[in-house]
């Protein structure tokens, strides 16, 4: 028998998924990571470095610059947030936590624009469930709310959300506008108002945050989905799609004219290589990355097939988060940044993954459960291995490889990132027997512990390892080696070589003054990259400079600067 829809739910099925708990668990994973922590290298630490300029006014807000190099990414709006947040905190407040707070924010409405976006998807009556004959199948309502709690778990369960989405960068930012204008497009045939707010500051949010390609192609393909729309709800005329496809590609055009304005165009398409190595690389990255989403999606793709190829178009359900995943996974496959490109993908990943909910049989349902079990325990397990190891040195293994990738990092205790280290994995085993009750039939069940998982990996890792994972990947301990060498703060510092991070975490870190070497100025030390020590100007006296120490960031073989200290004056 042919049914017009996969989806067979009862509704007995579509209850609500606790919102106290839900609320709960984001806040498990938000919170994390945003705490009590250093900037990282590298781009974290180079991004709060241009936002620690414009915070300070050592440059001007629509070019800003770090010692006289222009960002990476060409963005202004994250950059804005970050100096904002820093400008407006009180004194009392570290500006590195400042410069966090907006992008915890930004997260958290990327969060709750996924949720809705995947509710009106999940309202479109191509996407409702088959009506039974004696009634008793899902309310719509309920029905789309219970799919808009499978997005969002799936959204936290993917695995590279993590840090992405932790770091002070555009990135950041980027998934939240794409994530605001996705559920702006998704809730238009149900509101006007929050819809035409969202989809504005989505698009413009977007290309200020350095993605105004991505803007543009989000936006036409959007409007011409919008257009050729077949759905049947209230209201959706032809006359009422001309319209609103007609105002998104007029947004998609102001937006186009802003970045131009801005100058915010730049072709970064960059081809992968014709070689087996760097296509396995890219394989892997959309392997792990999107896990589980990817799989869902694809099983989403297959079981709504006729949905997908029945008419002239697809159905918007479908149609929608399957452009935006696609011009995001094109981005991965044409840009050097391949995983924050990625990142943009997720949201309409985790509303395919959605999809996959009712449709799944119980014993793929069960395998999913059972692979998370195993997965997420076992890296739960191997997080409080190696943190016993740390505290007390046994077992051996374990606190010998932390001191090989870690030389000179000594690990202190700390009671309570230990308590609510403690709290977390005991929800989880409560999650863990809550999920193997046989009573339980909502279909949102089978992302609940992919979910609760990685958010307690995540938490583990920001309370038990944070101390660890601070000293390897923050600049901090290499600028303290320096400035024990240097003893007193020096009036400014020469350099040559290097990187945006590095500039940034010695002027955070260290309170150092830095200039180019040879711009006219008598510093007393130079700070120079390995890599870069063949390169110095020939202006330079090296007769001038003696070489005093060769520093390396403790936990990376390949990151050493070279500190040199005046032995003349330079002449008139």
């Amino acid at each position: 028998m042919n049914y017009p829809t996969p989806a067979i739910v009862a509704q007995g099925a579509v209850h609500r998924l606790p919102r106290a708990l839900l609320l709960l668990l984001c806040i498990a994973y938000v919170l994390p990571g945003l705490i009590g922590r250093a900037p990282w290298k590298s781009a974290d630490m180079t991004a709060f470095g241009y936002m620690a300029e414009l915070a300070g006014g050592g440059t001007d807000w629509f070019a800003p610059q770090l010692m006289g190099l222009p960002p990476e990414v060409d963005a202004l709006l994250p950059y804005w947030l970050g100096a904002w947040a820093m400008q407006l905190a009180p004194a009392w407040m570290a500006s590195d936590f400042a410069a966090r707070i907006p992008f915890g924010l930004l997260l958290t409405l990327a969060l709750i624009a996924t949720w809705y976006g995947t509710y009106y998807l999940a309202r479109n009556p191509e996407a409702q469930p088959v009506a039974f004959a004696f009634g008793g199948e899902a309310l719509p309502p309920d029905y789309a709310r219970a799919i808009a709690d499978g997005g969002l778990l799936a959204l936290i369960a993917c695995l590279g959300l993590a840090q992405l989405s932790h770091e002070t960068t555009p990135a950041l930012a980027q998934l939240c506008f794409t994530a605001l204008f996705f559920y702006a497009l998704a809730a238009l045939p149900y509101r006007t108002l929050t819809p035409a707010i969202g989809g504005v500051l989505g698009l413009m949010g977007l290309a200020l945050s350095g993605a105004p390609v991505m803007a543009a192609l989000f936006g036409t393909g959007s409007a011409v989905i919008h257009l050729l729309d077949r759905s049947t709800e209230p209201g959706a005329s032809w006359h009422n799609k001309a319209f609103w496809a007609g105002g998104i590609a007029l947004l998609t055009v102001l937006v186009a004219l802003l970045a131009t304005l801005l100058d915010l165009w730049h072709w970064r398409i960059e081809l992968p290589e014709a070689n087996w190595q760097e296509w396995r690389r890219l394989g892997r990255l959309l392997l792990w990355f999107t896990w589980p989403a990817w799989p869902l999606a694809l099983w989403t793709l297959w079981r709504w097939r006729h949905q997908l190829i029945r008419g002239a178009a697809p159905s918007r359900h479908l149609a929608l988060p399957l452009w935006f995943a696609g011009v995001a996974v094109g981005a991965t496959l044409s840009t050097a940044s391949a995983d924050r490109s990625l990142l943009l993908a997720l949201p309409a990943l985790a509303a395919l993954a959605a999809f996959a909910l009712p449709t799944l049989r119980r014993s793929v349902a069960a395998l999913i459960d059972w692979f998370t079990l195993l997965f997420f325990s076992g890296c739960a397990s191997i997080i409080w291995v190696v943190w016993i190891a740390m505290q007390t040195g046994v077992p051996r293994q374990p606190a010998a490889n932390v001191a090989r990738l870690a030389p000179g990092f000594e690990h202190s205790f700390s009671l309570l990132p230990f308590l609510i280290a403690v709290v977390a994995t005991l929800a989880w085993a409560w999650l863990v027997k809550w999920r193997v009750g046989r009573h339980r039939t909502a279909i949102w069940k089978s992302l609940v512990l992919p979910a609760g998982g990685a958010a307690l990996c995540w938490l583990l890792l920001m309370t038990l390892w944070l101390s660890l994972l601070d000293f390897a990947r923050s600049y901090a301990p290499l600028v303290r080696r320096t400035m024990v060498i240097m003893q007193r703060q020096p009036p400014c510092v020469e350099t040559h070589g290097l990187s945006r991070g590095q500039i940034a975490a010695f002027q955070f870190h260290g309170r150092l003054v830095m200039k180019p070497v040879g711009a006219q100025a008598s510093c007393p030390w130079l700070i120079v990259d390995k890599d870069a020590v063949a390169t110095l100007p020939a202006s330079v006296d090296r007769t001038q400079w003696t070489l005093h120490s060769t520093l390396r960031r403790p936990s990376d073989r390949d990151e050493d600067v070279l500190i040199y200290k005046r032995t003349a004056q330079p002449g008139p």
